[in-house]
């Protein structure tokens, strides 16, 4: 796929930075059933009416704005939550550059019983090196350190 730092995470589950408007119908035809973004809707690479492009293409849409300076505990819980209830779906996760999705997956994976080797995407290793301390923070709340 196509999408700015796209990667497969799993049979399952999929991440990326911000997909254009016309990627979408390829995310729809490749069998994605939800669209979930974190990123924050006044981006200005955010699109506006994504949710309404996402769920005419038959897939749902899922929407938990992530400040890229501020991510706490509270936006996790509700991540972690969403992801519970979507097991049996097929997910396509994506915020502007991947960042905040990989961070996210990170501790999340790591909930489900993966290792912190297989929890890392190659989007947050690239990452890590230059990662603030409150996103050095977010992750050290997963079970392991990166």
């Amino acid at each position: 796929m196509d999408v700015v730092n796209y990667y497969q995470v799993s049979k399952n589950i999929a991440s990326s930075g911000q997909p254009a408007a016309d990627q979408f119908e390829s995310i729809a035809n490749a069998g994605y059933d939800v669209v979930f973004n974190l990123a924050m809707p006044d981006h200005e690479k955010s699109i506006a009416n994504e949710g309404s492009i996402v769920t005419s293409l038959g897939m749902s849409y899922i929407h938990i704005p992530v400040p890229f300076d501020a991510p706490n505990e509270d936006h996790f819980t509700c991540f972690a939550a969403y992801m519970d209830s979507l097991k049996y779906k097929k997910v396509w996760l994506h915020c502007i550059v991947n960042a905040r999705v990989s961070a996210f997956l990170f501790r999340y994976l790591q909930e489900q019983g993966c290792s912190a080797l297989e929890a890392k995407t190659p989007i947050l290793e690239y990452w890590l090196p230059t990662m603030d301390d409150k996103w050095k923070a977010f992750i050290s709340h997963a079970k392991e350190a990166p």
